[in-house]
């Protein structure tokens, strides 16, 4: 998998929000979970269990195509429950207004997924609340914006004991689902809804985003954000720890003239196919991270040493010295030879 095309991970209460939509419409969940090749038996794990990316998008391209239903975001949205948004869910529940609860979605929406990408813009007594969506599939994305948009309206509803409250504007980037179908969006959000935006996102005034909350609790917060902020660091660590355990194995194997990826995997105690599964869980290849060490070793190699350059290449498992001078040009714009008398090392 191209690790550009990667699309992060999604938690499973997240997930588990569009399957009860979908088993209520009598949809067919098991087969969007086959064709998205996640196991039902992580949907019934804790709030910190994740599936990537990409099997959330095939499993909502699925849902859509058996649906045909272009209101699909917009009706799974009114399922939004405090633990669809994990620990961030109970977080906002615990502020004193909408605006310390939206304020809360940037630092700790990683823990909900990698869906997309949350901003606050103030123009005078105006803030837009813009989303991102990371999902590219066009099948997938309008959905997507729409539960996001919708879930979020509808749960400060709950928040604030407010089922009137209503932003001064709901923007989406995506065409209109049809004339027919706007009146729906209009009752839904109770305000102009407007399709074919620059951005997607509410708009909403200073009056809406300063009302109490019902259930304040500084204490219950502060604690909540404690662990929250541990949550992310720990998922930080595990891609890291990966990461960097692939590079020194495939460091080792280097320093010996060879690294292949079913080497890499016996020295982790995973098959071949495993390790290429989660490396592109983590946005990387064993590819890439071979090319990293590489570069790494050879631009070493090149400013400490006077190994010739032909030597360096087989080291690094390079079968022409061709290759391994097309490579390093392509990463850093200059030739080997040219990098070693730039640093000033022997030649």
């Amino acid at each position: 998998m191209n690790a550009n095309q990667h699309l992060g991970f999604a938690s499973v209460p997240a997930v588990n929000q569009y399957l009860r939509f979908a088993a209520d419409s009598g949809l067919d969940c098991g087969r969007a979970l086959a064709a998205a090749g996640v196991d039902p038996v992580i949907l019934q794990g804790g709030q910190n269990q994740r599936i990537n990316g990409d099997q959330f998008q095939s499993l909502l391209r699925d849902l859509a195509q058996q649906a045909q239903d272009p209101l699909l975001g917009l009706k799974s949205g009114n399922y939004v429950q405090p633990g669809s948004y994990s620990v961030l869910g109970y977080i906002v529940m615990s502020c004193s207004t909408l605006r310390e609860a939206v304020e809360r979605i940037i630092p700790f929406e990683k823990l909900v997924g990698d869906m997309g990408v949350t901003s606050l813009t103030q123009e005078g007594a105006r803030t837009l609340i813009r989303w991102d969506c990371a999902y590219p599939d066009p099948d997938v994305r309008p959905h997507m914006i729409a539960n996001v948009l919708a879930s979020w309206v509808n749960f400060a509803r709950w928040l604030a004991n407010a089922d009137s409250a209503a932003p001064l504007q709901v923007l989406f980037e995506h065409p209109s689902p049809g004339p027919e179908f706007e009146p729906v969006y209009q009752r839904a959000f109770q305000c102009e809804v407007i399709f074919d935006s620059p951005v997607s996102g509410l708009v909403v005034n200073d009056a809406l985003l300063d009302t109490p909350l019902r259930q304040p609790d500084l204490l219950l917060r502060q604690t909540l954000e404690s662990h929250a902020s541990a949550q992310i660091k720990t998922l930080d660590e595990e891609d890291l720890s990966l990461l960097t355990r692939v590079k020194n194995t495939i460091r080792h194997q280097l320093r010996h003239g060879v690294s292949r990826q079913d080497m890499v995997a016996e020295r982790l105690g995973v098959t071949a196919r495993t390790l290429q599964r989660r490396l592109s869980e983590y946005h990387s290849s064993y590819q890439l991270l071979l090319d990293e060490v590489r570069l790494e070793m050879a631009q070493d190699m090149l400013t400490h040493s006077d190994v010739p350059i032909p030597d360096i290449a087989r080291q690094l498992g390079f079968a022409e010295v061709r290759s391994f001078h097309r490579s390093f040009k392509n990463h850093t714009g200059v030739t080997p030879g040219e990098f070693r008398d730039n640093a000033g090392a022997p030649t």
